[in-house]
């Protein structure tokens, strides 16, 4: 089960607190290779790790860009996952990615393309 682990304060009690703690895991096959946690994108301003999977190469599971937008995904199991539904990963990708587009536009337009995608659960954030 792939579990998100989210807390922020933004203002928090004292200079050494912590305004957002995040903890998650990827709960996927084990086999799956993957890249750890490292910059990339243009200028290195991404912060995620990468799937490395035949077919979904460039998607993430929890990501965070210098421009302060975050984005973490969970997966669900349905009863029949569609074997040709685009990688979920993407969403993360796409979005930090995507320098002109805020959260809740994101949000909406997904929300019209969920149906391409196996289940998942979606976080996005902006931090200004």
């Amino acid at each position: 089960m792939c579990i998100i682990f989210l807390k922020f304060d933004p203002r928090p009690a004292s200079k050494n607190a912590y305004r957002l703690i995040l903890a998650a895991n990827r709960d996927e096959f084990y086999n799956r290779p993957s890249k750890a946690a490292d910059f990339w994108g243009t200028n290195s301003e991404i912060l995620s790790g990468l799937d490395l999977e035949y077919g979904k190469e460039g998607g993430s599971w929890l990501g965070i860009s210098k421009r302060g937008k975050l984005a973490a995904i969970t997966n669900y199991m349905e009863g029949h996952p569609n074997p040709n539904a685009q990688g979920r990963g993407f969403l993360v990708s796409n979005y930090l990615m995507d320098k002109d587009v805020d959260s809740h536009s994101y949000l909406k337009k997904i929300c019209a393309e969920g149906h391409l995608y196996n289940g998942f659960n979606l976080i996005t954030a902006e931090f200004k």
